[in-house]
């Protein structure tokens, strides 16, 4: 392992995607944390804990429909190993065809959606109205938001990860101005908070468009997405091809969307505390994600190459930098956790419930770190299938580990958490050892 780290052009090659995305990245729950920290200083509990709900929601919708960069990012990938041009070309036109028809879904069917929602949450009368507020103005952002996440994942699959990072960052930066704005400044509270997520999707999609204009020549994007319109079947692939990425995507936001409206059962200081709690865990999940993301793109260049020694080496020297990474996250959470709470809500009540369950905070980057990278390997490789049954079985581990220890209330919600995680993890890690020996998982690419 220590010669991967003195490899110079193999760190090159992996750290030219994976810090552009993993600083990026950072800037996400960074966003998240504003939102907890301005929404958990206004007068009451609901309002944060309005704000946790109704971005739970969005998470989920938008959650989702992730696959659009997973697959996006993998299906360039391949192709940019296999220098098939048109085929990179064909990728990105299918997918925003999508995108947008999927968007308009969302804002069509809005309404019926927020109402199956919020009828089955535990939650107060104060934080539903909360909720539902900042769901009516944040779903607005979906047209953005699912272009957004193709154009993202076609330029990692063309090994550039430095524009998903400025689109990142200038979007999270933008946002975090405007809640600040919205709502310390203009007093809009929880509409502000959705309002400036909005307008900041939308300022990333300019940004994101641009430097997609930059590099490919807008008449031959108008030509091909109008090719690959008349050709309904090859939007029908697409979608057969990303049903399983959806499915695995379905499993995940279930169980953080099942964490918020049970932990509204348990009262609206629970609710918040978990909210803050899981800000924590984001900010571990999207600085792991970026190296996820290298493993995606890196891994899919290897396949449609057929180089398995890149593949190799690659997959080692990410499975320790993301090791390193998460024993740094969680000596920070013990080491400084109680400090963190306090900056992020001045609300004694939900202080003190998020003590009680930092432990927690030390355990789960360990668990979930392989799950993450695991989750980039399968993508980069387009194995949908792989990536639902794992996320099925740990589903299954979270909901009977929740039922057993359910006298343990807001413990047994985290305790599942870390069951799921590990789940994910081990699960993954079997497959991959199995095609590895097998020597299937660089021989199948669009598998």
């Amino acid at each position: 392992m220590l010669s991967l780290f003195l490899n110079a052009p193999l760190q090159k090659k992996v750290a030219a995607i994976a810090l552009p995305m993993v600083l990026s990245n950072l800037s996400v729950p960074l966003l998240a944390l504003v939102d907890t920290a301005v929404s958990g200083h206004l007068a009451h509990a609901w309002y944060l804990g309005g704000v946790a709900l109704g971005s739970s929601l969005i998470s989920l919708l938008f959650f989702l429909l992730g696959f659009l960069r997973m697959s996006t990012t993998g299906l360039t990938a391949q192709a940019y190993g296999a220098s098939d041009h048109a085929g990179q070309l064909r990728c990105l036109s299918q997918s925003l065809l999508v995108a947008l028809l999927l968007a308009a879904l969302l804002l069509l069917l809005q309404w019926p959606l927020a109402q199956l929602a919020f009828s089955v949450s535990n939650a107060s009368s104060e934080v539903n109205q909360q909720a539902q507020l900042y769901f009516g103005i944040r779903i607005w952002s979906a047209p953005a938001t699912l272009v957004n996440l193709v154009l993202m994942g076609w330029f990692l699959g063309r090994q550039n990860a430095r524009y998903p990072m400025w689109m990142l960052i200038f979007t999270n930066l933008i946002n975090i101005m405007l809640d600040l704005l919205f709502v310390l400044g203009f007093g809009w509270q929880v509409a502000g908070i959705a309002a400036a997520s909005v307008v900041a999707d939308y300022a990333g999609l300019l940004l994101g468009g641009y430097l997609l204009l930059h590099r490919l020549p807008a008449r031959d994007l108008r030509l091909s997405m109008r090719r690959e319109l008349a050709k309904l079947a090859g939007l029908t692939r697409l979608f057969a091809l990303n049903r399983d990425i959806f499915l695995r995507s379905l499993c995940l936001q279930s169980v953080f969307v099942f964490i918020a409206f049970q932990g509204a059962a348990y009262g609206d200081n629970t609710l918040a505390a978990n909210a803050v709690l899981l800000s924590f865990l984001m900010l571990v999940s999207y600085a792991l994600d970026g190296l996820a993301y290298a493993a995606e793109s890196l891994v899919g260049k290897a396949i449609g190459a057929g180089d398995s020694r890149l593949l190799g080496n690659t997959l080692g020297l990410l499975a320790l930098w993301c090791l390193i990474l998460a024993a740094v996250f969680s000596t920070s959470y013990g080491l400084f956790g109680d400090m963190f709470v306090g900056i992020l809500t001045s609300i004694p009540e939900v202080q003190q419930h998020a003590a009680l369950y930092l432990g927690w905070m030390i355990i789960l980057p360990l668990l979930a770190c392989w799950a993450y990278l695991l989750d980039g390997v399968f993508i980069g490789a387009t194995q949908g299938k792989t990536l639902r049954n794992s996320m099925v079985i740990a589903l299954l581990g979270f909901a009977g580990s929740f039922y057993l220890l359910q006298s343990w209330q807001n413990h047994a919600l985290w305790a599942a958490l870390a069951i799921f995680m590990a789940l994910r993890s081990i699960s993954l890690a079997i497959v991959l050892r199995r095609q590895w020996q097998s020597g299937q998982l660089w021989q199948t690419p669009l598998a």
